[in-house]
């Protein structure tokens, strides 16, 4: 039986997480959801309670079916990501790969739910779910920038903030950030990775993105992985390595 009047959250002792976990429903309007994540994943920081709520977390995900457990997936990913972790913090692939590897096919069995044809973007934050439940840094959580259709990068010569754009506003680089107000006055079109040059991780997800179903995703993954040029200094940069590079350890 876990103490939970020993462990801490962001607010101080955990003894009221054992009624928030009991109160959890699918619906995710539910308020239960906001106070557990305010608790557990402030701000993406975890504690020492956070990695205590993750069986009972499994263990909702497991009882409900793949259309309704995606917010305790949710939530138990973005634990599992979190890097500001307590001092000493441990290293849930290790303390908790249990959990971990039954979520990882809890959640393998929510990207097969057929709802999910129709919605991307709950579609786009199961898949990085699974990749944080996989180990895969960085992707698990920057995948979403898919749903955004940008990523916010400095040139790796220049250091100038440049807005990488793939998808309704178009597929370019830019230093002005109010493009979706305005034509940009300048604008380099972005250069996609050809689908037959993809390789590990970057083709391993264009072939799963077209295998269930999002052509459209697959298409914006190939400008994830391709080319951009820095709209200030024209320097040509890998967009995906921009990626890792901002937000790698």
């Amino acid at each position: 039986m876990t103490d939970w009047s020993s462990l801490e959250h962001a607010y101080g002792t955990a003894q009221d997480i054992p009624g928030l976990l009991d109160a959890m429903s699918p619906d995710p309007c539910d308020p239960c959801w906001n106070k557990l994540w305010s608790a557990l994943c402030h701000q993406g920081a975890v504690f020492p309670a956070s990695y205590a709520a993750l069986p009972a977390l499994a263990d909702a995900a497991r009882r409900w079916s793949p259309a309704e457990r995606r917010q305790p997936l949710y939530l138990a990913g973005a634990i599992v990501a979190a890097t500001d972790r307590p001092d000493g913090g441990e290293d849930p692939h290790v303390s908790r790969s249990a959990e971990i590897a039954a979520m990882r096919e809890l959640t393998e069995e929510a990207l097969r739910d057929p709802g999910l044809a129709g919605d991307p973007r709950d579609y786009v934050s199961l898949l990085g779910t699974l990749l944080t439940f996989e180990g895969v840094e960085v992707w698990g959580e920057q995948i979403d920038g898919l749903n955004g259709e940008e990523y916010e990068l400095p040139c790796p010569a220049c250091e100038t903030e440049n807005s990488i754009v793939f998808g309704e506003h178009g597929y370019f680089s830019t230093t002005d950030h109010l493009y979706v107000l305005r034509t940009p006055a300048k604008q380099f079109p972005l250069q996609p990775r050809d689908p037959s040059e993809l390789r590990g991780l970057a083709g391993r997800l264009h072939e799963r993105l077209l295998a269930d179903g999002h052509p459209d995703l697959a298409h914006k993954l190939t400008y994830v992985f391709g080319t951009a040029r820095c709209a200030e200094c024209g320097t040509p940069f890998d967009v995906a390595e921009a990626v890792v590079a901002r937000w790698g350890a």
